[in-house]
Order: structure tokens, then sequence, then C-alpha cells
């Protein structure tokens, strides 16, 4: 095996693994697709998924390396991060108080409450303003590209990890809209919003009040 496939395995791996585990991204397409069904999740999921391939392509240009050494741009976007997912975890958490035919009238009669432009919109904006995901495509393109690496490594990292991000989001959507998941929701909804508030509100609160 060479270097570089080497390198691509370990770039592949660790993508899965920062994608896949839970987080703000994904708990809010698991709700979306219980609440509002897969098509509602997948348009939701592709705005999270243009947002990682956009951080992709800009840690691939150097631009978001240089966020690094500005210190004051990181912290604007963390707060206005950490704001967006307290907000969240206000919507969430007033659906979870919400009576079940309340929640049903907000739904609407086909249980779409947004637009596919606002659910896409709302995707891509919880994903530009993480952090995190800028840092994290930084380390990944840092670990995959070596001294003498070409720009056939570059892209295989990127389209990779693109097909990757569609498999891991849109699957998400995909699986926790099927039937037995939408009776689990509908069954335990309080629950389910109140677990994203917590989620939400963790993570806004972290970001608010990290140092790093």
């Amino acid at each position: 095996m060479s270097t570089e496939l080497r390198h691509l395995l370990i770039v592949y791996t660790a993508y899965v693994i920062a994608a896949g585990s839970p987080g703000p991204s994904n708990m809010r397409i698991m709700g979306v697709a219980m609440h509002n069904g897969r098509r509602a999740a997948l348009i939701l999921a592709a705005g999270v998924v243009s947002g990682s391939i956009f951080w992709g392509a800009m840690a691939a240009m150097g631009v978001s390396a240089a966020l690094t050494r500005y210190a004051e741009a990181l912290i604007l976007l963390k707060i206005f991060g950490g704001l967006y997912l307290l907000y969240l975890a206000f919507k969430a958490g007033r659906a979870a108080l919400a009576s079940d035919a309340k929640a049903a009238a907000h739904a609407g009669p086909n249980g779409a409450a947004l637009s596919g432009a606002d659910l896409y919109r709302r995707g891509l904006l919880m994903h530009l303003s993480n952090p995190k995901s800028i840092l994290a495509w930084i380390a990944l393109v840092t670990l995959g590209l070596g001294p003498g690496s070409s720009w056939h490594t570059l892209a295989a990292i990127l389209v990779g990890c693109a097909v990757l991000s569609v498999v891991i989001f849109c699957g998400y959507a995909i699986i926790f809209s099927t039937t037995p998941m939408i009776r689990l929701y509908r069954r335990a909804r309080r629950w389910i919003e109140g677990l994203l508030a917590v989620c939400f509100g963790f993570a806004g609160l972290r970001l608010l009040l990290s140092r790093a």
C-alpha cells in the first residue's frame, strides 16, 4: 500500500468518525426526519453537506487555515455559532413543552412547517457557523497531505469526503424517517425535543464559554 493511499484511508476514517458521531447537525437531521419526514430531512441534510463541502474547499485553498492566525475571526464565529445553537435549543425546548395538538397544528397538514429553502438554509447555516467544522477540515487536509503530495491527493480528499458526507448525513435522514422511527417520535416527541434542547444548549454554551 502506497503512502498516499494510506494517508487517504486515515483521512476517510477520521472524517467518518467526526461526521457520523452525534452532534448538532446530526441531531437536527434526526429530529426533522422523525417530525417532518424524509423529504424535509434530506433537504436539511443537503444544506449540511453543502456547508461541509464549502469548508473543505476553503481548507484546501488555505483560507480557513488563515483563520487560526486571527483570534478575532474565530471568536466572532464562536459567538455567532453559540447564539444560533442556543436559538435552536430554545425552539426545541418550546416544542417539548407544547401539547401534541399544538405541535401537530404548527407542523401543518403535511408535517412541513418550513419551506425547502428554509430547511436548506438552516442546514447550511448550522454547519457554516460551527468553528469545529473549520478546524476539523484543516486537520483533515493537513493529515492527508505530505511534503510530496500532488493535487490529485487533495482532490481525492475533497471528493471522497464529499461522498462520505452525502452518505452519512442523508443516511441519517433516511433511517430516521422510516415508519418505526416516526412512530417512536410520536410516542416520545417531548423527550426527543427535550434531548435536542439539552444538546443544542450544551453545544451553544460550550462554544460561547470556550477559550480556545
